[in-house]
């Protein structure tokens, strides 16, 4: 006997994501889009004078497009104006439109760098950022609380309910006026992009189009299997992009299949980790752009931006993990930049939430602007604030982690004292030569992931082994 919507949707921390044909079926995300639309209805805030629309937008994988149209279809169905988009698109240009085009609110159907088999449904506020828990879970409350109601979507088309519109056409426009394209249109940097058969396509491209930037795409092609891997910016998955960097590139961009995370790989092939792209867009868009205010990064972020931001006056603050922290912050303070270790990059004068593309293109300017390569100018930052190696890894467990209090009773992490404790999303022990280790435990299943980070990667490799020898206490 199958299950109910209501017994298998279930929001994580970006969106309900499951395997398709499973439960990520067209029954299950017509109810869900039903269960919205119930939201919108009762608690949507909506906008003085304007009519209550929803922008929907959908990504490169499996049935993604099929997808979106159901939404749009029941979301019509219940008399809420669509504004659907004419292709796939990245997941931030979806949440622009939202803002820019006074939406309520927005769909996008994306599993981001999810494998190939699964598919995804992220609600983004009318601000652009991505919907909180106060929102997620009132759109479950409402499952089955109506029958489905759907409208033919030609018909919605044609009586005007469903306007299908180029999203992708306003999100170019407006990442090239971000970006200092006059400052970069003479530069000569030869810059390649894998874009992990994701959403993000040509658009990095079609930015530098005009300039002398020497750009090349990877994998920019519509792929649904991936290739057979899983759209993520890991070393691990980019054996072509980090082989391609041996032959004289200056930066490789990295993208998630939804276009919202970015990693780097530097000229030679060494992977360039989230955690020190942040530190660079931070520095760059202080020194170079002269743009005020602090720098966001989770409790697991690396110590060279505490340092950064030390020697520069510059306000930091430390969040739990994820970006919806990050993204309230955004929203309340004067922000420089903020990200998370994964990979995603909230900026300034801009929607509070992740952008891969326009990262990568800030990193290209940044470059730009100090004439150097992305390995040269990261050695001058790691000379002046320090150089640090970070780790991560999990461990799955018999059965889930019930409490972490022995692990603040420890003392002393392989020959260095605790000088510091951290508890508010699992815990973190700071040691007295400023490298740590920390423990979180998932909410949802028996996994306990570690991360580490010192001065040297024998040290940090040490650590993580350390941190993972913690399960047998808890």
């Amino acid at each position: 006997m199958s299950k109910s919507p209501k017994e298998v949707i279930h929001f994580g921390t970006d969106g309900w994501r499951a395997v398709i044909a499973d439960t990520f079926t067209f029954e299950n995300v017509a109810a869900l889009a039903q269960a919205f639309a119930v939201w919108v209805r009762n608690d949507a805030r909506k906008i003085p004078g304007e009519k209550t629309r929803i922008a929907v937008g959908y990504d490169n994988r499996f049935l993604s497009k099929e997808f979106a149209d159901t939404v749009a279809s029941v979301l019509a169905g219940n008399g809420i104006d669509v504004i659907l988009s004419n292709a796939s698109l990245p997941t931030p240009a979806l949440s622009l439109a939202a803002r820019e085009r006074k939406c309520v609110a927005g769909v996008v159907i994306t599993a981001s760098h999810n494998p190939p088999e699964y598919n995804g449904f992220k609600i983004k506020t009318a601000e652009g950022g991505g919907a909180g828990k106060n929102i997620t879970d009132a759109v479950e409350k409402y499952l089955e609380v109506e029958t489905v109601k759907s409208l033919d979507l030609k018909k919605a088309i044609s009586d005007g309910k469903v306007t299908v519109l180029d999203l992708k056409k306003d999100y170019l426009k407006f990442i090239k006026g971000y970006v200092n394209l006059r400052k970069i249109k003479p530069a000569k940097f030869r810059v390649i992009q894998d874009v992990m058969y994701g959403s993000g396509g040509t658009l990095f491209g079609e930015v530098l189009k005009g300039t002398k930037i020497r750009a090349e795409l990877l994998h920019s092609d519509v792929n649904p299997g991936f290739g057979g891997t899983r759209p993520e910016p890991l070393p691990q998955y980019l054996p072509l992009l980090r082989e391609k960097m041996k032959e004289g590139h200056d930066l490789g961009l990295v993208l998630d299949g939804d276009a919202d995370r970015i990693a780097a790989v530097l000229p030679g092939g060494e992977f360039l980790s989230p955690q020190k792209i942040l530190a660079l867009l931070a520095l760059h868009l202080w020194k170079n752009r002269g743009i005020k205010g602090g720098v966001v990064k989770t409790i697991c972020g690396t110590v060279m931006i505490d340092n950064m931001c030390k020697a520069n006056n510059i306000p930091l603050y430390e969040t739990p993990v994820g970006f919806k922290y990050i993204s309230d912050l955004m929203l309340t303070k004067d922000i420089i930049a903020g990200g998370e270790e994964a990979g995603g990059m909230g900026l300034p004068n801009y929607i509070p939430e992740r952008d891969g593309i326009l990262a990568g293109l800030l990193l290209l300017e940044m470059m730009v602007y100090e004439k150097k390569n992305m390995a040269r100018i990261l050695a001058d930052v790691e000379k002046k604030y320090g150089r640090y190696f970070y780790d991560k890894t999990h461990i799955t467990l018999k059965e889930k982690v019930k409490t972490l209090d022995p692990v603040k009773q420890i003392k002393e992490v392989l020959g260095k004292k605790v000088v510091g404790i951290k508890d508010y999303d699992g815990v973190k022990l700071e040691l007295e030569d400023t490298s740590w280790i920390m423990v979180r435990a998932s909410g949802t299943e028996p996994i306990l992931r570690a991360y580490a980070e010192s001065k040297s990667a024998k040290r940090t490799k040490e650590l993580l082994e350390y941190a993972l020898g913690l399960a047998k206490t808890l």
